[in-house]
């Protein structure tokens, strides 16, 4: 029973854990680094490790989402701006079963997903569209790490795994990359790029 319980705190650790990195828009560990970390260090099931960060980090995102739609989009961008993001928005309900499988295709993939949901929150649409073949992606890609990484550690010696710092130079300047696409994202003319077939930046304008 103390057993039980130990592992059951043990899980909900994982998930809040993971769950607060997925909630943070910029600057925060690939989840699929965690779980691989726990994979090796702790001797955890797999599968359960893979399905509860996966919940963990499809709610994070939703979390995100929502926040972004809450505080980015109702608050800071201009009218011009959100009827900009509705032309997008527009072809993204027009195409929902292309829009599931591409999410459910970088779900699969350990790309970050931050600046993914982000600029999905901006359009305001429901979330379940790209939330259910996210989760789906996410937990065979955190099943597969985990148990490559599990797999890899027992057949090292000990001290042959050395866990480098996530604030790498090169982790930094990912981040700001994907901050930067967020930022192209409201920047480009949707109308002229899905009605004209031009990719051109939107017009600045000018208040009388």
């Amino acid at each position: 029973m103390t057993e039980v319980l130990h592992s059951l705190l043990a899980f909900l650790i994982i998930f809040g854990v993971v769950f607060f990195l997925n909630v943070l828009p910029a600057f925060a560990p690939p989840t699929w680094t965690v779980v691989s970390f726990i994979a090796i260090r702790y001797n955890v099931n797999i599968l359960a490790l893979a399905l509860v960060g996966a919940v963990a980090a499809t709610l994070g995102r939703i979390v995100l989402a929502k926040l972004s739609d809450a505080i980015v989009r109702q608050q800071f961008l201009s009218e011009a701006t959100k009827q900009n993001i509705d032309h997008i928005k527009l072809q993204l309900e027009k195409n929902r079963k292309l829009t599931f499988g591409i999410f459910l295709v970088y779900g699969f993939s350990p790309l970050p997903s931050n600046h993914l949901f982000i600029a999905y929150g901006l359009t305001g649409l429901e979330l379940r569209l790209i939330a259910i073949p996210f989760f789906v992606g996410r937990v065979v890609t955190y099943a597969l790490f985990a148990f490559s990484a599990n797999r890899v550690a027992h057949r090292l010696t000990d001290g042959g795994i050395q866990s480098g710092s996530f604030f790498s130079y090169y982790f930094i300047a990912t981040q700001l990359f994907t901050l930067l696409l967020v930022y192209l994202f409201t920047k480009i003319d949707w109308r002229a790029l899905f009605v004209e077939k031009k990719l051109r930046w939107r017009k600045k304008i000018t208040q009388p």
